[in-house]
């Protein structure tokens, strides 16, 4: 099948205006793309993951960083609010494997480093790459290196 987006224009704007409208916040923008990479990770989504890694690498992402995004907690490479960011991205994202799907550890830990209106940003940043991810998995899209 193509992409639905393909074939539904209309959510593709839709989308993509969700995605404009997280990328105007006060969010650095390296770190909606380590989360982004991160979630598609989980996901196995290889086309959010090559052209996500693709694209964070032209933003002048350094190599350590993507190469060790998936073991975050052990690399040193990472700051302390994207620690927050990563680790409210993977809750989220694994909302059904916890009984307590966000813990308010990993909650209140975002919620120092990011004020409401960021935490929102992050909340739809995952929440759009886990429909982007849904979208190109159920549809075997194939990375096709990069966007």
């Amino acid at each position: 099948m193509s992409n639905p987006v393909m074939i539904m224009p209309d959510a593709m704007k839709a989308i993509l205006a969700l995605d404009k409208a997280v990328k105007k916040s006060t969010v650095p923008h390296t770190t909606l793309g380590l989360v982004h990479l991160r979630v598609s990770q989980i996901n196995g989504c290889g086309v959010c993951v090559d052209g996500g890694a693709r694209h964070a690498k032209k933003a002048g992402e350094t190599d350590e960083r993507l190469f060790t995004v998936s073991a975050w907690r052990e690399a040193p490479y990472f700051t302390d609010a994207e620690r927050a960011a990563l680790a409210l991205a993977e809750s989220v994202t694994r909302i059904s494997d916890s009984m307590e799907p966000v813990p308010d550890a990993i909650w209140n830990e975002a919620a120092r480093h990011y004020d409401e209106q960021a935490l929102a940003a992050l909340l739809l940043s995952i929440a759009t790459t886990n429909v982007w991810n849904r979208i190109n998995v159920a549809t075997r899209q194939p990375a096709t290196g990069g966007w």
